[in-house]
């Protein structure tokens, strides 16, 4: 049995990068739930833990000792960047690392990138950093940078499930192959969404749009048309109009 570590990066009362309606807490969070889900789900022989499954803090000694004391075969810290003027994803080992965490760190990148390329996000790169979830670790390990929070460009695509879901594609992708692991019989590439379930990051937005009568809450997730897009601009127009005669 292959034992995983996935660390969604910072939580609880530190939210990480913050910009254009997005936390970076919120998000690594999503995509490390999603790794642990479909890895466990669609692969044989592997058993994933997280640093943490809910909004809460840790420290960072907090989080190496845990995997260290797991006995981790590798791990992957979940992050989100900012200040990167024009944004896009980079992976980081240690300044030192061995041989195994840079056979992760380029089987990782390569596979994130593959499921990113659709989308048109920068490779920012393989680098080296003096980082303490890949300095204290004992096992493998690399860092991610899913796209810059504070990045306009980036911030649109990090709304989009499907982009969300291609970080977790290939998080997965890059952890299955390092470890040579096993797909279980009957098991799909990927995993259709269901349509009728908002996703976390969307939910507040969601619950105003639908307060507002700009959508009736049902099927948050399907698809947006043009003619559906017509309705909602008519439907905020006449919003606005009704609140500017209030005043």
């Amino acid at each position: 049995m292959k034992k995983v570590w996935i660390d969604a990066g910072h939580g609880g009362k530190d939210p990480g990068a913050v910009g254009n309606g997005l936390q970076e807490k919120v998000i690594a969070l999503t995509v490390s739930l999603g790794v642990k889900q479909r890895l466990e789900d669609e692969y044989e022989g592997v058993q994933v833990h997280l640093s943490r499954s809910t909004d809460v803090f840790l420290e960072l000694d907090e989080r190496t000792d845990a995997a260290n004391k797991a006995g981790a075969d590798l791990l992957v810290s979940i992050h989100c960047n900012a200040g990167g003027g024009a944004g896009g994803f980079e992976s980081f080992r240690y300044t030192n690392a061995s041989a195994a965490s840079r056979s992760l760190q380029n089987v990782l990148h390569t596979e994130i990138m593959a499921a990113l390329k659709p989308f048109g996000v920068i490779d920012r790169g393989q680098k080296a950093a003096n980082l303490h979830m890949c300095r204290e670790s004992k096992m493998p390990a690399v860092l991610t940078e899913n796209l810059f929070i504070d990045v306009a460009s980036d911030a649109v695509k990090l709304k989009r499930q499907e982009v969300i879901d291609a970080l977790i594609a290939g998080h997965v992708a890059g952890i299955a192959k390092y470890l040579g692991l096993k797909r279980k019989e009957g098991k799909p590439m990927t995993k259709e969404r269901d349509i009728n379930v908002v996703s976390s990051w969307a939910a507040p937005a969601w619950e105003a749009a639908t307060k507002d009568g700009l959508f009736d809450g049902s099927r948050p997730g399907a698809p947006f048309t043009r003619e559906e897009a017509a309705a909602v601009l008519l439907r905020m127009e006449k919003n606005i109009l009704e609140k500017l005669k209030a005043k």
